[in-house]
């Protein structure tokens, strides 16, 4: 069966829109969200998130057919990720060609598109709404567009199931290389729902923490007593995963290893988890296998980058999940949520979280939980509080849970092969 790996790395976030930026903030606890700018919010319950700040236009619009002006922000925010993930990988950005293909993950996609031409129907009448409407909010906009940039002309497809889209993405990335029908696929997600409506729903559903806006880089507060929701945030990350073969012919190196995904559904509720995580369980469970992992044989040097999503009803149920998975080994793993310092990206979640699994392998440097400050007796493992620590781990676990009951697990392990190894962080 052909290996996979992952050979490059883009992203766009609160914490920096390339990944050496994003990198250096994640490992040193700095958290990206803060009063938004973007859109006014001042009338509303929530008016804080993690907004995207100065990007580089010129390495989105990279040809005549690619503009920004034709582009909702997630598919802005894909095409700057794909670019910096295909230079990480030394690959080209023009012209790519048959051999490569296009999966991306995003939970809304075009909100903002949405909310502004839907304002101006109703406000300024239907000769107003414009013409890019269509193309500018369609779901399958960000891999169209990231198709359009590089050239890349193997399939190109949007996967979407709220919070997990991005690792059901990686997961048909995968199995497309080894269906051998590429050479590499430019996968992941992208996300920019931090919109008046968007932000107005997920209130509302009473999922967000609307305690918060004076003191926006304490809001994220996972698997913490104290926790009282999640805070929304945008963005992308593009990963590149690449045939071994390919890898090698070209002399290319690699930041991990892509062992295995594995998804499941609840079918127990449209927003709300099982409290016994039973098909949770069962989607690590079937991802741990898959990669030939025995839990009681490898807790010891496994990173799991959590869910962690900030909410009451998440945070306890993951963590029963991998107590049931790991049995008394689960006090061995060493777990963390970015979502402490990015806040949710909500389709493009388990992309950036994936990316930071791949970067932890390779430094031997876990990120931290920050905002970590009093134990809750139902989430009771080691969330790795406050500060990275150095730990040298061969494997790293990657979960996703989406409205709708979506479960998503994915296995990586660090490359062996010192050729191979990527050593630029």
């Amino acid at each position: 069966m052909q290996r996979i790996f992952i050979s490059g790395i883009g992203v766009a976030s609160c914490l920096g829109n390339d990944r050496r930026t994003f990198w250096k903030n994640i490992i040193s606890s700095q958290c990206g969200i803060d009063t938004l700018k973007v859109h006014d919010t001042t009338d509303m319950e929530v008016n804080i998130g993690g907004e995207v700040q100065n990007m580089d236009e010129s390495r989105i619009n990279v040809n005549d057919t690619v503009s920004t002006r034709k582009m909702d922000r997630a598919s802005q925010f894909a095409v700057l990720a794909a670019h910096e993930a295909l230079e990480d990988a030394g690959l080209p950005t023009k012209e790519v060609g048959d051999n490569a293909a296009v999966i991306l993950g995003a939970g809304l996609a075009g909100l903002e598109t949405y909310e502004t031409q839907h304002e101006k129907l109703l406000t300024r009448g239907p000769s107003r709404v414009s013409p890019f409407t269509i193309p500018m909010l369609m779901p399958n906009a960000p891999p169209g567009n990231v198709s359009l940039a590089f050239g890349i002309r193997g399939t190109a497809y949007t996967c979407s199931s709220a919070c997990s889209s991005s690792g059901h993405a990686m997961i048909d990335a995968m199995e497309y290389l080894r269906r051998g029908e590429a050479d590499f696929v430019l996968t992941g997600g992208t996300e920019a729902s931090l919109t008046r409506l968007g932000i107005s729903s997920f209130v509302n559903m009473r999922a967000m923490n609307k305690s918060m806006n004076q003191r926006p880089k304490e809001s994220m507060r996972p698997f913490d007593a104290d926790r009282g929701g999640f805070i929304m945030s945008e963005g992308a990350s593009i990963l590149i995963f690449e045939t071994e073969d390919n890898l090698r012919k070209r002399g290319g190196r690699a930041w991990a290893e892509v062992l295995s995904g594995q998804s499941t559904s609840d079918s127990f509720h449209l927003t709300q988890p099982d409290p016994q995580g039973r098909q949770a369980v069962r989607a690590i469970q079937l991802a741990m296998k898959k990669a030939g992992l025995d839990p009681a044989k490898v807790a010891d040097y496994t990173y799991v980058n959590a869910h962690g999503t900030s909410t009451q009803y998440n945070d306890a149920m993951e963590t029963v999940a991998l107590k049931t998975v790991f049995g008394a080994d689960a006090d061995k793993l060493h777990i963390s949520s970015i979502k402490s310092m990015l806040g949710h990206m909500i389709g493009a979640a388990c992309a950036i979280e994936m990316s930071t699994c791949a970067m932890s392998l390779t430094s031997g440097i876990l990120a931290p939980t920050i905002n970590y400050t009093t134990p809750d007796p139902a989430c009771d493992l080691n969330y790795i509080p406050n500060k990275s620590v150095n730990k040298s781990c061969r494997f790293a676990i990657n979960n996703s849970f989406g409205f709708g009951g979506h479960n998503v697990s994915l296995v990586i392990g660090r490359v062996e092969d010192p050729s191979l190894q990527r050593n630029d962080l």
